[in-house]
């Protein structure tokens, strides 16, 4: 039998507006537990919903740049249920009328593209956060929940993809890409250890070209973990088909810890819901207006991003992908770029030592100590050899660490490489005189005993000599290739 995965993403992403989506309360995270709430988001009787207009155009523009058509007149419905979490015992979200439609987002794989469908991108209002005490911190086995409601109302994007991805390295691509396309928007600040930005999953084994039951998986709250719940899970399929099995349709839940999903709850469907249209809301009809405005606000996006570093700096895709993935890094390149160095060098530079330091320390590009300016003086440095890459790396990290520029720590710490050819010359003559044996086996070509040598030279001149000048003298005095 032939197997094959497919996998569809529920993504919410919370937007950046200063106030609740059909309130005036503050729309920001933290603060003391309901204190951010007022009569309207607690479903008070008697209060009425306003909509806000902010909401609504940042969710036009996320739907413009994912290629979505807007509908022309969209309504908001009430999706009943209970829940502690929803103090109004329903929703506002929208149903079969959304703000936007059939739209499309690719995803460059190495060596292929994938065009992920958008189904809708449309907007609702957030839940609160039920906190539930015990030793799993999970509702089974709590002792007992907490509720906090100041997340309750804050405006919501939902984006729906159709059922087009097929691996879990697919999947984690396009999140990836959709976090980097509502950070270059603006319009959301996409932490998803916070929750302003969370991913459900829909995964089925076809079989045969025949679809399989699919099951959702919540409580991903990282690329690695969307990654390894849906290779665990497809993975679980597939084993239960092959041994005979029936997959249920229900909603499962990620473990991380565990490095495996549990069953939740048995799916409900969507009549389960009994939807139906909004009474106190009017319909959004966005003119001309209001449309051209929005358009008139959309960034260069990522991938926009990506082919232009490619053509015109000639980085590599996977430097490209890797700079582009985050905005607060991508204009840093830029800046790193305007100082007229290599744009090669200072990607790899980024990419490599740089953002190991700053994974290392918790630190975000756009508060990096070493600012653009400072890793072009770097590469400057390197370029004219005036440090070797070795100490360069030693340079790096103390600028990195104490704020300082590249070129003051050389300075004040006197790392310039040796460029004189004559006292090269003469260290060189000194370490062939005290290593005869060494000498005599770069003369038979060994290789070994040229890296024995350049040691001696480094450890003579306390690292300064030029690496390439101190190994052609080695070389020519010895008669070596």
């Amino acid at each position: 039998m032939e197997h094959e995965t497919i996998i569809g993403l529920e993504i919410h992403a919370e937007l950046n507006t200063k106030s609740k989506m059909f309130c005036g309360c503050e729309a920001t995270f933290g603060g003391d537990p309901n204190t951010k709430t007022c009569p309207i988001c607690l479903g008070h009787p008697g209060t009425l919903p306003v909509m806000n207009r902010d909401a609504v155009g940042n969710t036009m523009l996320l739907a413009l740049a994912l290629n979505c058509e807007i509908t022309p007149r969209s309504i908001f419905h009430r999706k009943n249920y209970f829940y502690p979490d929803m103090p109004k015992d329903f929703q506002i979200s929208q149903y079969d009328v959304p703000l936007s439609h059939d739209g499309s987002l690719v995803v460059e794989m190495e060596g292929y593209e994938r065009r992920v469908g958008i189904t809708r991108v449309h907007l609702e209002e957030d839940t609160g956060k039920s906190i539930h005490i015990g030793e799993s911190g999970r509702i089974h086995g709590a002792e007992h929940s907490l509720e906090d409601f100041n997340r309750a109302g804050i405006p919501l994007a939902e984006i729906v993809t159709e059922p087009d991805l097929r691996s879990p390295e697919e999947a984690r691509t396009f999140m990836q890409l959709l976090r980097a396309t509502l950070e270059y928007l603006g319009i959301s600040d996409c932490k998803m250890e916070e929750g302003s930005l969370r991913c459900d999953a829909n995964i089925s084994v076809a079989v045969d070209g025949k679809m399989g039951t699919k099951v959702e998986i919540k409580n991903m709250n990282s690329f690695r973990a969307l990654h390894r719940a849906l290779a665990f899970e497809d993975e679980r399929q597939r084993f239960a088909l092959k041994q005979g099995e029936t997959i249920v349709q229900e909603t499962r839940h990620w473990d991380d810890a565990a490095g495996k999903t549990s069953p939740l709850r048995s799916k409900e469907e969507a009549f389960d819901y009994r939807y139906f249209p909004e009474p106190d809301l009017v319909p959004v009809e966005p003119d001309a207006a209001w449309l051209e405005a929005i358009k008139a606000r959309m960034p260069e996006l990522p991938t926009e991003r990506l082919h232009r570093f490619e053509s015109k700096f000639a980085l590599p895709l996977e430097l490209a992908t890797m700079l582009t993935g985050e905005k607060a890094l991508a204009d840093y390149f830029e800046e790193a770029v305007a100082t007229g160095q290599d744009p090669t060098a200072l990607a790899k530079w980024i990419a490599g030592d740089l953002s190991a330091m700053l994974n290392e320390a918790s630190v975000p590009i756009n508060a990096c100590p070493l600012k653009p300016r400072g890793l072009g003086e770097l590469v400057a440095l390197v370029a004219q050899k005036i440090i070797s890459g070795k100490m360069a790396k030693d340079v790096l990290r103390e600028a990195f660490e104490t704020g300082k520029g590249p070129k003051a720590i050389v300075d004040e710490k006197g790392l310039s490489q040796m460029a004189d050819g004559s006292e090269m010359e003469s260290v060189v003559d000194e370490v062939i005189a005290e290593n005869p044996d060494a000498a005599n086996d770069l003369r038979e070509g060994k290789e070994q005993a040229l890296k024995f040598l350049m040691g001696q030279v480094m450890k003579k001149t306390r690292g300064k000599a030029n690496p390439e000048m101190a190994s052609s003298l080695l070389k020519k005095k010895l008669n070596a290739k």
